[in-house]
């Protein structure tokens, strides 16, 4: 029986990792994907990173709420529509029952007693502060789905997080604003006394929350990560996130009734803790849907072990010789400068290790950044003076100006030293004094003079 099943087994895992799906009908194409699919997501919910991730913005969103509302309610004052956000805390407190409206109560009251105007210079920069730590926080999670180390630089950080400070809640009270007036005007009320045109609009008043929720979604899909999110797989993503956070909440409304003796237990503490699982259930779907998004857009990423890309020192090289070449190529030739999206697809790499060789080649002097957003990059100095035995030199001892040169006091290593010395001077001498500049213009030469007669088109 035991061996029937590893045969059984042995034959689904072939099935699913080792068949090319572009060789199978439509439809074992798309069980395929669908198993590998979830497979992989059920692979990264086990690992717990994202639960992590979830419960530290559960602990950032406990600090931030107050001071959150606080500085969107200052927008909103001026504009008179401050009372329209009260609604949507209760409705995203109504899981928790009459307690939920208890505990909405009770955050509209301290947002009511912040008097901005009191704080003074450093109260009011907490204030902000606070809030922007979450709106940092979030980036932090959506990058680490994206598998993206580095946040966005301070100067476009902070004007984001404060457009979305200030604008958001505007931009969501505008959105119920004309949802409202569309359902509540004329002709729709005359058009819901006509059957089947009732239950349509009825039908259609039940689906618009959830329409809201994923256009909310989608543009957090789209703008949060610091990478490039193509809008059809941040609409999946968002799609499935939003009909989970629909449904968690009749789930979680459903568990609250029946909750009583969590009630008899912790006492008043009760609706504290419902109140932490329903934050964490809120982030924990929200990352998950980003996790869809992810792996829509990056399929390779899809395997039976986690993608881990460890690059060898050859390839660093021959990688950081590729991205120099490409920019300097771009600004000999007068031709838009390469962001690191385009370097990561033109190479059709992973972003991690282009983002690092970036990073390094920068810190030895040899790019720099523009001011743009996002950042584009350019030749830090002349390319006729960028050797290319010292760009390959910068990039194969990156890693050793933390330590100490290894077994230099080791006189019975000597041997072994020298035939790494022997082994570099070799490529120092067959590079001679070449520059980058020689070999984007070798390209070029290759390029006018095409093809020899006879040999292979390139």
């Amino acid at each position: 029986m035991n061996e029937q099943l590893g045969k059984l087994q042995a034959r689904i895992n072939a099935f699913v990792w080792k068949t090319d799906p572009q060789a199978l009908r439509a439809g074992q194409r798309f069980l395929v994907q669908a198993l590998r699919f979830c497979y992989v997501m059920t692979r990264d919910f086990a690992v717990g990173q994202l639960n992590l991730h979830a419960m530290g913005l559960v602990y950032t969103t406990l600090l931030s709420l107050v001071p959150l509302l606080a500085v969107s309610f200052s927008v909103l004052k001026m504009f008179g529509v401050h009372n329209e956000v009260e609604p949507l805390l209760y409705d995203f407190l109504d899981p928790l029952g009459e307690k939920g409206d208890e505990l909405a109560g009770n955050v509209i009251t301290f947002v009511e007693n912040v008097d901005v105007g009191v704080l003074g210079t450093i109260g009011l920069g907490l204030l902000v502060y606070t809030a922007i730590s979450l709106l940092q926080k979030i980036e932090e999670a959506f990058n680490h789905v994206w598998r993206i180390e580095s946040l966005r630089r301070f100067g476009h950080r902070f004007g984001n997080y404060m457009s979305v400070i200030m604008f958001g809640p505007l931009l969501v009270v505008g959105a119920l604003g004309i949802t409202a007036s569309v359902l509540n005007a004329s002709l729709v009320r005359d058009l819901a006394a006509i059957e089947p045109f009732g239950r349509l609009v009825i039908l259609a008043g039940k689906l618009v929350p959830y329409l809201l929720v994923w256009i909310a979604f989608t543009m957090v899909y789209v703008f949060v990560p610091n990478t490039r999110v193509r809008l059809g797989a941040a609409a999946t993503g968002a799609l499935v996130a939003g009909i989970a956070w629909q449904s968690a909440g009749w789930g979680f409304a459903t568990f609250i009734v029946s909750s009583a003796r969590y009630a008899a237990i912790y006492s008043g503490f009760a609706i504290v803790i419902l109140f932490l699982i329903w934050l964490y259930l809120n982030w924990l779907i929200m990352l998950l849907g980003a996790e869809i998004a992810f792996y829509i857009q990056n399929p390779r990423y899809m395997t039976i072990k986690p993608v881990r890309v460890v690059l060898s020192n050859r390839l660093k090289e021959r990688m950081a010789l590729d991205i120099m070449y490409l920019i300097a190529s771009s600004h000999h030739d007068h031709q838009p400068p390469w962001t690191t999206q385009r370097l990561i697809e033109y190479l059709d790499l992973p972003a991690h290790p282009v983002v690092s060789l970036l990073s390094l080649l920068r810190e030895e002097g040899f790019l720099s950044e523009t001011a743009d957003d996002p950042p584009a990059y350019l030749p830090a100095r002349s390319s006729a003076t960028v050797e290319l035995r010292a760009l390959l030199e910068a990039v194969r001892t990156a890693e050793e100006k933390r330590f100490p040169p290894l077994g230099s006091a080791s006189p019975a290593l000597a041997a072994a030293n020298a035939v790494v010395a022997d082994a570099w001077d070799s490529v120092r001498t067959k590079l001679g004094g070449t520059t980058l500049r020689d070999l984007v213009l070798a390209t070029r030469r290759e390029e006018e003079s095409g093809p020899r007669p006879g040999g292979p088109a390139m």
